[in-house]
């Protein structure tokens, strides 16, 4: 079994990258081999809307067909059995790299036939964590729970399986008081992170393993 995660936060050693190693590790206590990618250290873009991934008998049909950083790493997409994506929640949303990447992920085996609804060649797991400085309030009314819900629907069509979870008022900084932001209280988000993150980082050695069990 092969797992491969992606981080979609420009930061490589805080909440989301710590979740996904977590993630990890519980893929490789199944057994599987696993490979973490960095999205903010690939030159890509979002999609172009080139449509050669849709034009009938192309050489690119069903695959992009921009040259970059990107290519080689869908080439291993295909010869995996599953796939995790983590990304912080920026103004409701993904971060602009991770949307960018599953603009070029999705869009190459969507197909516009009421008969088909992936070009993907298997079906694999898919899934997702998402970390917020905000809270469980906060992200509901930002509305991000229904924006991510679309995106699972979307993944589970294309690659057969998809699931979430959410990891919300999350330690931003390590030292507030060099920050302007006084709607938070330092004291209690060390507290929080400190209780509440190690069961967070349980639940994604859970969901790294469960990603890769064969009887799951």
């Amino acid at each position: 079994m092969k797992l491969l995660a992606f981080n979609g936060s420009p930061r490589k050693k805080w909440n989301t990258a710590q979740l996904l190693e977590h993630a990890l590790e519980g893929a490789e206590s199944e057994g599987a081999k696993t490979k973490l990618y960095n999205l903010y250290d690939l030159d890509f873009t979002g999609c172009i809307s080139c449509f050669a991934c849709k034009r009938a008998g192309g050489k690119s049909y069903g695959n992009c067909a921009v040259n970059d950083d990107l290519k080689p790493i869908f080439e291993k997409i295909e010869k995996a059995d599953a796939i995790l994506i983590g990304s912080p929640i920026y103004y409701g949303i993904t971060t602009g790299v991770t949307r960018c990447f599953l603009e070029r992920l999705m869009f190459q085996f969507s197909v516009y036939d009421a008969e088909r609804s992936s070009l993907f060649g298997k079906k694999i797991r898919t899934a997702f964590m998402y970390t917020a400085g905000a809270t469980d309030d906060m992200v509901k009314e930002m509305g991000f729970d229904r924006n991510a819900k679309g995106t699972e629907m979307a993944m589970e069509r294309i690659f057969g399986s998809c699931e979430s979870f959410f990891v919300t008022d999350t330690l931003q900084f390590d030292d507030y008081s060099k920050y302007v932001a006084p709607r938070f209280n330092p004291e209690e988000k060390k507290k929080r992170h400190k209780e509440q993150f190690p069961l967070d980082c349980k639940r994604a050695y859970e969901l790294g393993a469960r990603l890769v069990r064969k009887d799951s």
